[in-house]
């Protein structure tokens, strides 16, 4: 999730079609076309959707890496994200045919109320798991940022070294007064800076790739005071191509939660200008595509740079090798304020949700939209204190909601909706997507249960 997919999930707009194009397929409102303003460009709504596909994802990667290989990892990041694109052009023929441009109508039209229902509890879920991954990185990023800047003589017991303290005074003086706001569109004006702190940060991350030497640093003291003995070798500066262990399962569902961009594709669709399945499928292929090269990038160059030792959350790595590195101060600066503001946006569709699921179409009300916004900020605030890693926010929300909005929903959707007989092409690629979601999701999920009785 990142900001702009959180806007658009709430945009309600209306498109047609070009009178001069093939696909003349109108949205309709009431039965009617409603005229249109001249929409977005093509590279506008291409930026729109990578900054919907870039998030949090990105820093969960290197671990993804780390535990599958180098030619692993290629093979499973090039098979998600031509499901993910696969997925939107499925999407996009629904839209044409039925001139429904919405995700939760259009699982509405597909299983009637059940399915308006599932969806909305999946974006929920998501979303609640996007902002618990945005919490968590403030959790164990702040400490360190405010470290960074203060001398070194510091004995490790202050306050603002409590990284669960300051996410409960951020969340309370920060993200609820922000969130509490029925409208908090003026917010948005700041996702423009989002695609470009993930530039910065990919940058960084190849740039330090020769900074921090292999093996690893002996007898290293982290910031919080803690005796950390590495065990580097030699033998661990030699890249793996193919890794298979049990962490192995959270890397198609930290690659799932890295490309969900779905719920924001209709309504940019409807913002194109010219808006044609065509053209928004372009502009889908590129911005995946683009995304695509940055997490390649990042993942290959922080694994190349921590090996074995690279930690669920890239940027941790860096505060233990390079706690005062003045490039990694400033792009750990940029991520915070990105996560920041992004987690108020987010929590606005998933309060949506909410309030779509439990009122309907009631009016308005102060009360019912506090009660709930501080109902879903207290169980987002629980998860990110209580969870010890990031890794498994990736793991669970990825292997169950993301799978199902990227790969089961727009299958099931298709088959039930579309007019295609069931050996045309995208029919079997359909069933072919219903599949592997659920055999992703299964699979994972199962290993990662297992994993945790296990370890506890």
């Amino acid at each position: 999730m990142s900001v702009t997919g959180s806007i658009n999930t709430d945009l309600h707009s209306e498109c047609d079609r070009d009178p001069e194009s093939n696909e003349t397929t109108p949205f309709l409102t009431h039965g009617s076309v409603q005229p249109r303003a001249k929409g977005a460009s093509f590279f506008s709504s291409v930026f729109n959707l990578m900054n919907a596909i870039m998030g949090s994802g990105i820093l969960g990667l290197a671990y993804a890496m780390s535990s599958t290989g180098i030619v692993g990892f290629c093979f499973l990041l090039v098979l998600v994200s031509s499901l993910a694109a696969y997925s939107i052009h499925l999407l996009l023929k629904l839209c044409d045919q039925t001139a429904i441009n919405s995700y939760e109508d259009l699982g509405a039209r597909a299983l009637q109320n059940p399915g308006k229902v599932l969806v909305g509890v999946a974006i929920l879920i998501q979303n609640i798991g996007a902002m618990s991954s945005y919490l968590f990185i403030l959790k164990s990023e702040l400490p360190a940022t405010i470290n960074s800047f203060l001398s070194t003589d510091n004995t490790g017991n202050a306050w603002y070294e409590d990284g669960r303290l300051l996410l409960i005074l951020i969340t309370l003086c920060v993200v609820l007064p922000l969130a509490i706001l029925p409208k908090i569109g003026f917010l948005g004006y700041t996702s423009s800076l989002a695609f470009f702190f993930m530039l910065y940060f990919t940058v960084v991350v190849v740039v330090k790739k020769w900074s921090i030497p292999c093996p690893l640093p002996h007898n290293l003291t982290t910031l919080s005071g803690a005796f950390q003995i590495s065990n580097s070798s030699d033998s661990e500066c030699t890249p793996k191509l193919f890794a298979i262990s049990s962490k192995s399962a959270y890397a198609v569902p930290t690659m799932a939660f890295s490309f969900l961009c779905h719920t924001a594709v209709l309504p940019i669709y409807c913002e194109l200008d010219r808006p044609t399945k065509t053209r928004m499928q372009n502009v889908t292929n590129v911005s995946i595509s683009l995304s695509f090269l940055l997490y390649l990038i990042s993942a290959l160059f922080g694994y190349l740079t921590f090996y074995a030792h690279v930690d669920s959350e890239l940027l941790l790595n860096y505060d233990t090798y390079m706690p005062r590195d003045i490039v990694v101060m400033t792009v750990r600066l940029a991520i915070l304020l990105s996560v920041l503001l992004t987690v108020p946006l987010i929590h606005f569709p998933a309060r949506k949700a909410v309030l779509l699921l439990l009122c309907g179409g009631r009016p308005f009300s102060w009360f019912v939209h506090i009660i709930v916004t501080l109902i879903i900020l207290g169980v987002v605030l629980i998860l990110a204190i209580f969870v010890p890693d990031i890794r498994n926010v990736f793991g669970v929300v990825g292997s169950t909601t993301s799978s199902c909005l990227l790969f089961i929903f727009p299958g099931i959707f298709y088959l039930k909706i579309s007019n295609q007989p069931l050996r045309s092409f995208d029919s079997i690629g359909a069933v072919l997507l219903v599949v592997f979601g659920l055999i992703m999701g299964v699979i994972s999920f199962s290993i990662i249960i297992i994993t945790w009785v296990q370890s506890s």
